[in-house]
């Protein structure tokens, strides 16, 4: 909301006595003559403000101080931005804008916005320094309130810094498990690159040229490198063996599993009578050979030409 203009009501009796009996709350009066409260309710004038009008912003000059009559209203810093904050909200009986009497330059220390509809009273810098001339002792008063107000002000700005810590240690928590992400992704990533490489190694070069008969042969990985190979063994002239495989799992133990399932297929192929009895060589082999559990399905047939 955007300011809006006060409206200045002249008090009656009635309402002289209302507020008289209001400012007698407040603890910088509460201590007055009652011939002082009387004085100052009947000549302080009375401004009344809607909901969420701004009555000033912080760092603007400004000569009086407001006493809330009814309502109330919001105290908070840096307005209207990113870190705007309310430190507090103020009723009837409490001063608002009363830091601004007691700079040299009568800069407001924060801003102060209705909180809901608003009666006040405002007190203006003459007033103040009248009433100062008047009752001296309220000296020591406003010492007490300027020190309660520091201690306010430099408990709300501990309590911001505590809450920023805790953003920027959940920031920083953050961050690292991204990083930790990352390097894990990164890791995973030269593990499947070093995978494809030991498959890409291992996988024949060259298909077979039999008369009559053509080979093709392709693998593309869906997802990641696997285990996955097929092989072509010369057992003769006129026998060849064609194995295809699929290792359990992923990655560079599989791709070494599936380097030791080819090379002991190659060993057993060559010396065993039929598919079945290499293939159970192998089995007995990579059972006392295999300590993680893994597993692999293989085709191995011999083609006679």
């Amino acid at each position: 909301m955007y300011r809006s203009n006060a409206v200045g009501l002249e008090s009656d009796d009635a309402s002289a006595k209302m507020h008289a009996s209001i400012l007698g709350q407040v603890p910088l009066f509460d201590a007055l003559p009652d011939v002082e409260i009387t004085h100052l309710a009947q000549t302080l004038r009375r401004s009344v403000f809607g909901a969420q009008t701004i009555l000033f912003e912080e760092g603007e000059t400004g000569a009086q101080c407001y006493v809330v009559l009814d309502g109330a209203v919001e105290i908070i810093k840096a307005l209207g931005t990113p870190d705007e904050r309310v430190l507090s909200v103020r009723g009837p009986g409490e001063l608002v804008g009363e830091m601004s009497l007691f700079d040299a330059d009568h800069r407001r220390t924060a801003s102060v916005r209705a909180h809901t509809n608003v009666k006040l009273l405002e007190i203006t810098h003459a007033h103040f320094d009248a009433l100062l001339h008047r009752q001296p002792s309220l000296a020591y008063k406003i010492v007490r309130m300027l020190s309660i107000r520091l201690g306010e002000s430099g408990n709300a700005t501990i309590r911001d810094l505590q809450k920023q810590n805790r953003q920027l240690e959940q920031a920083l928590s953050d961050l690292q498990a991204a990083q930790a992400q990352l390097i894990e992704k990164e890791k995973l990533d030269r593990e499947l690159e070093l995978a494809w490489r030991i498959q890409e190694s291992i996988l024949p070069r060259t298909l077979p040229q039999l008369e009559h008969i053509d080979f093709d042969a392709r693998i593309v990985p869906a997802r990641a490198v696997g285990g996955d190979f097929f092989d072509f063994i010369q057992l003769s002239d006129r026998a060849t063996g064609i194995v295809i495989g699929d290792v359990s799992g992923k990655g560079v133990p599989s791709a070494i599993f599936m380097a030791l399932t080819r090379s002991l297929l190659r060993a057993e192929a060559e010396r065993a009578a039929t598919p079945e009895e290499a293939l159970g060589n192998v089995n007995r082999h990579l059972l006392n050979m295999n300590d993680a559990g893994m597993f692999v399905t293989v085709l191995y047939g011999i083609l006679d030409h």
